[in-house]
């Protein structure tokens, strides 16, 4: 019997449908209204006061950075086992990333690893909340706060993820979202900054359209002018299409993430029953939201070997993401073994709202049948 079980299958109906609908009639499908209630929507939800949509997590963390004057000489602490999009970004700016190891439970920066690599021409820290889980932010502030540095949250994959009782991506200075296609909350492509700071707001909304007002925003007003570029900025807006899809996602966003809880757990109990392969460790402090359910296989597993001979029986898998360190482009001298450790042991497992549990009956009982022919 052959199956079909996907990574990942995002969720949208008649409603996403239909809001599209009425921004296409509407005759603004570049940045807009739509773009304005996402955004408000956004800052209600999160209980920011303010929120810029922009194309993606990297661009919203490279504004972050920019707001905050980050530029060449200056080191930025990015948590290690991350997407290279973090690193990146501090790349864009002419700083240099400085990667700090990882807890090898939660995935999260390690926040005495980070004490430890701090220096005079440290300017910023970026905490990744892995995989929907917040990192341990009490911790990671305060050494931020007693060292002056800004903290910017990589919250790519925890909309609606929470620390305590704070969001995640509303607990430092500035938060970063990502709307990919395989987070809870997704437009295809795109992003969300969130902060309290209006100074920093002001500047990254305007950095995000080349350095002048919106279009919108000067349709709203009575006066005619032509604006002017004081600012090198850069086109990082997001358009009334994609903002529709966010609005609808949005507003289903806590019923997907309740979902995607129960199905962890159930993943869990699955995994339980099946030998060297460890479920996902969640933090008593966290409000786990699985933007991927990610699992540790023991060492001596050929992790490659799992995820292909998977895929070739109908299931697919994927690795959770990647060591920054080891990557050739940043040529890192810094040594994090517990996010080399976790990077060459971990495998994502298929995680969506629509999942069924007999899929992951379908799905855990091949992989078993996987790592028992190669252990």
């Amino acid at each position: 019997m052959s199956h079909n079980i996907p990574l990942l299958r995002p969720y949208f109906d008649s409603e996403e449908i239909e809001e599209i609908r009425n921004v296409l009639d509407s005759g603004w499908v570049s940045q807009g209204p739509k773009v304005k209630e996402f955004e408000l929507l956004a800052s209600q939800y999160l209980g920011v006061d303010s929120s810029i949509a922009v194309t993606n997590c990297t661009s919203a963390l490279h504004l972050a950075l920019l707001a905050h004057g980050i530029s060449k000489g200056d080191e930025v602490l990015v948590a290690d086992y991350t997407y290279p999009a973090t690193g990146h970004s501090v790349m864009y700016c002419g700083a240099s990333p400085i990667f700090v190891d990882v807890d090898p439970g939660t995935y999260n920066m390690d926040p005495e690893a980070m004490l430890e690599k701090i220096t005079s021409k440290t300017k910023a820290v970026i905490p990744v909340h892995t995989f929907g889980q917040p990192a341990e932010m009490d911790e990671i502030n305060k050494i931020a706060s007693e060292k002056g540095l800004v903290v910017i949250e990589d919250a790519a994959c925890a909309f609606g993820a929470k620390y305590k009782d704070s969001f995640a991506g509303a607990i430092g200075d500035i938060g970063c979202f990502s709307f990919h296609a395989r987070k809870g909350l997704t437009t295809g492509e795109g992003g969300m900054i969130a902060t309290n700071d209006e100074a920093a707001a002001t500047l990254m909304r305007k950095l995000s359209v080349f350095g002048i007002t919106t279009a919108w925003d000067r349709e709203e007003t009575d006066s005619f002018f032509i604006p002017e570029f004081t600012d090198v900025g850069y086109n990082y807006k997001m358009s009334d299409i994609t903002a529709a899809v966010g609005v609808v996602q949005l507003r289903r966003l806590n019923r997907t993430i309740e979902r995607k809880r129960e199905l962890a757990k159930y993943w869990d109990e699955k995994i339980e029953e099946i030998d060297s392969i460890e479920a996902p460790v969640t933090s008593k402090n966290s409000y786990h939201i699985y933007q991927s359910y990610v699992s540790l296989l023991d060492r001596g597993v050929d992790r490659n070997k799992v995820i292909q001979k998977l895929q070739s029986k109908g299931v697919q898998a994927q690795i959770g993401t990647y060591a920054s360190h080891i990557q050739p482009v940043y040529d890192s001298r810094d040594l994090c073994p517990n996010s080399l450790d976790i990077f060459n042991r971990a495998i994502a497992l298929p995680m969506y709202y629509g999942l069924e549990e007999e899929e992951i009956n379908t799905a855990s009982s091949i992989l078993e049948s996987v790592l028992r022919e190669l252990v």
